[in-house]
């Protein structure tokens, strides 16, 4: 099952969960939204995604009208937000790179977790080739390695600008995994003890012997207080969610 096949999966959880709480049953609700009975299984099992239209008349006809905007959100993250990597980077790996600088000159605050690799923003030029050089026989993307590491050393810049802080956090496995030649791997350990002493950069690391409640599957970006990014193997996920005020 795919990333969309499991968020359209929650997304129909949660509409079910709507129809209930409005004690209506499948039938009552199609009836009073004049569809066939069948497009509420549909839905509700995520075998079907719905318009916004569906989402707003879901809710109005199960009394959950405050419920529309937060669901909206959830459908478009899963419509638009996801995006597979041959699609990302099928002009290249270097425009993904300055996709992701734009959405830097955005951000002042980021909370990082990987959990198998280096993150980007903090990779020597070196450890950059080889995880753009995977790239390019995974995802059979074009061949601009050397572009697109000379735009991954321009992002870096903002690790400099007193505006923006950081905080990685990394698994011990991430710093020993071989992605990449010895003397590759030990340049960038170098690179990350240098880093750790900027005033902006909080880095941590949890070792092999921290019990962990659950398996860390990806790494996750969160920027301020309004996207997380996650980098699953077949796609980059940016997620938004309204937040409750408290």
């Amino acid at each position: 099952m795919t990333s969309v096949d499991e968020a359209r999966k929650a997304l129909g959880k949660r509409l079910r969960e709507l129809r209930q709480q409005a004690r209506l049953n499948g039938k009552q609700l199609a009836e009073s939204l004049s569809w066939p009975p069948s497009k509420i299984s549909k839905l509700e099992l995520g075998r079907q995604t719905p318009t916004d239209d569906d989402i707003r008349s879901w809710t109005r006809a199960t009394n959950a009208e405050a419920e529309t905007e937060n669901l909206l959100t959830s459908l478009h993250t899963l419509e638009i937000q996801h995006a597979e990597w041959k699609r990302l980077t099928k002009t290249g790996l270097r425009s993904h790179q300055k996709e992701l600088i734009e959405q830097d000159e955005k951000t002042r605050l980021y909370r990082v977790f990987e959990s198998t690799f280096i993150p980007g923003l903090l990779q020597t030029p070196e450890y950059a080739r080889a995880r753009f050089a995977q790239a390019v026989t995974v995802h059979k993307a074009p061949n601009d390695v050397n572009e697109a590491v000379q735009a991954r050393m321009q992002r870096q810049e903002m690790l400099y600008r007193p505006d923006k802080r950081f905080h990685f956090v990394l698994t011990e496995a991430a710093l020993r995994y071989r992605l990449c030649p010895i003397d590759t791997m030990l340049a960038q350990l170098d690179r990350l003890v240098s880093l750790s002493n900027l005033r902006n950069i909080r880095l941590g690391v949890i070792s092999f012997k921290t019990p962990y409640v659950a398996d860390p599957r990806h790494g996750f970006w969160l920027l301020d207080d309004d996207r997380v990014r996650v980098e699953t193997f077949s796609a980059e996920l940016n997620l938004r969610q309204q937040l409750n005020s408290t």
